[in-house]
């Protein structure tokens, strides 16, 4: 079932093409990964998909679907006087619909356990990374969303023992059903990970599995040279 249909989109700047006439659909339980070199157009592709940016072609949603995004690079004040609480109380939802979504993230095991309740007491801009990006993935998932767009996690953020940020998400997609499309530069995760991968410089490079897709040429053609590419075999 497709659960995102993009049909010849094109965006614009002044006369300047950024994306040009992108084809592909995503289908419910993707776990899409974008790559590209810098100024390829991919968190322009996601800025049009929220219809945050005027484009030209389609890009069609089923009715009443709910869209997850997880922005890149949050710079949040350190002295933004809002705790991670009443940030997440901004989504508008019940205080139970919060700790579930805390809950999916890795928090709140226990609801008692003291080091999450301070870390719900503490500024948003004074937690760490890990912890931000958690939070921000919480508030994702709060209301429940079909698919989660997720520009660039923080590769090397450990979150607690062996799990990082791509571990958490794809216990989200595999326990949850959630469809992903995630930015990302690690082929590693990629190869891991993705069910597919858009390969994308202003134009569509490469759709399909990693293994399909992702070739010497393709990635020169993507980043204009040469790279040594060593898919691993991963077991569960």
């Amino acid at each position: 079932m497709s659960l995102l249909s993009i049909k010849n989109l094109s965006v614009r700047f002044d006369s300047q093409a950024v994306l040009e006439g992108l084809s592909f659909d995503v289908e419910k339980g993707d776990l899409v990964a974008v790559i590209g070199p810098n100024g390829a157009g991919k968190t322009v592709l996601f800025r049009a998909l929220l219809g945050l940016l005027p484009f030209d072609g389609e890009v069609v949603w089923p009715k009443n679907i709910k869209i997850g995004y997880v922005p890149q690079k949050l710079f949040i004040a350190r002295d933004l006087p809002l705790t991670v609480m009443e940030f997440l109380q901004l989504k508008g939802a019940v205080d139970e619909e919060i700790y579930e979504s805390l809950q999916a993230v890795g928090f709140l095991k226990d609801h008692r356990h003291h080091t999450d309740q301070h870390l719900l007491r503490a500024k948003i801009g004074q937690i760490s990374g890990g912890e931000l990006q958690r939070v921000l993935i919480a508030y994702a998932l709060i209301n429940h969303p079909d698919i989660l767009l997720f520009d660039e996690p923080t590769a090397g953020v450990d979150i607690g023992g062996e799990e990082t940020i791509y571990s958490l998400l794809e216990k989200l997609h595999q326990k949850h059903g959630l469809t992903i499309v995630l930015i990302t530069h690690d082929l590693n995760v990629i190869y891991r990970y993705a069910k597919k991968v858009l390969c994308l410089n202003k134009e569509k490079v490469c759709y399909g599995t990693p293994q399909e897709a992702l070739n010497p040429k393709t990635l020169e053609e993507l980043y204009g040279t040469k790279i040594g590419l060593y898919p691993h075999e991963h077991h569960n």
